[in-house]
């Protein structure tokens, strides 16, 4: 006859059911400190080394499908006639510092002015400038109609004046970041309006213009991978001329992109 091992007799639980609250019991641990590994409150590993099964890791664990290619590196044209140890002087005299991230709006900026009390504004005046034959314009002479630019960062030709944007070298936002953010008005509106220098402004195609938005060269480069070397070289001269920054990733970036472009000069 089995002996039975109700609660009213107060005899011990069997053996078996011990055994299974223990083993569930390890299991619960387990599963917790799998949930730990993965959130990062234990290091990855943690359960392989328990068991003593540690597995060998790539350095790095990012996704193949993820990883940056890396670019080939930026070669000047005989035309471009860089003069890289003036270049080089004025980039080292340019201030390394954070940028400043926020405050920035359009609108403190002013732009596309009249700079010399004429009906053309800033960006007539730069369409005019940047065309390739004479920009024919309006019956009152307030706007380009017609003219033919070729795009520096793509090669292409345009004729249609409503294609083309104008740039500003340093984008106004990454000038602000910069150092502008301490400028008066009357200082941003000089900026966002210079005619004087014609590495400030410059007429290019609305798409590779939208594409660089306010990057800086650390993030955007010209896709025309022949102009990047005169592009760096500008971007350079129009920071300092202007007493602008840069943060240390800029500065690295345009440190290598001109040493590339030296080397490649010889």
């Amino acid at each position: 006859m089995m002996r039975g091992w109700g609660k009213a007799t107060g005899a011990p639980r069997p053996r078996r059911s011990v055994l299974l609250r223990g083993l569930l019991l390890v299991l619960a641990v387990l599963a917790l400190a799998a949930l730990a590994e993965r959130v990062g409150v234990l290091p990855a590993g943690t359960l392989e080394r328990l068991f003593g099964q540690e597995t060998k890791r790539h350095r790095s664990t990012r996704p193949a499908s993820t990883a940056v290619a890396v670019a080939p590196p930026a070669v000047a044209r005989a035309s471009d006639r860089i003069d890289f140890a003036h270049t080089q002087k004025l980039l080292d005299g340019i201030r390394v510092e954070p940028e400043k991230r926020r405050g920035y709006a359009r609108e403190d900026w002013p732009h596309w002015l009249s700079t010399d009390r004429s009906c053309l504004n800033a960006r007539e005046q730069a369409l005019i400038r940047d065309s390739q034959r004479p920009a024919r314009l309006s019956a009152n002479g307030c706007a380009v109609v017609s003219g033919e630019w070729i795009d520096p960062y793509t090669g292409d030709r345009i004729t249609d004046p409503g294609l083309i944007d104008i740039d500003h070298r340093v984008p106004l936002e990454e000038a602000y970041g910069s150092g502008g953010h301490a400028w008066s008005r009357d200082r941003r509106a000089a900026y966002a309006n210079d005619l004087t220098d014609p590495l400030t402004l410059l007429a290019v195609g609305q798409a590779s213009n939208r594409a660089k938005g306010a990057k800086g060269p650390e993030e955007w480069l010209p896709p025309k991978r022949d102009g990047i070397c005169l592009y760096v070289a500008d971007w350079i001269a129009v920071k300092a001329r202007w007493s602008l920054s840069m943060d240390e990733r800029e500065r690295v970036t345009v440190g290598n992109i001109l040493t590339d472009c030296r080397q490649s000069a010889r």
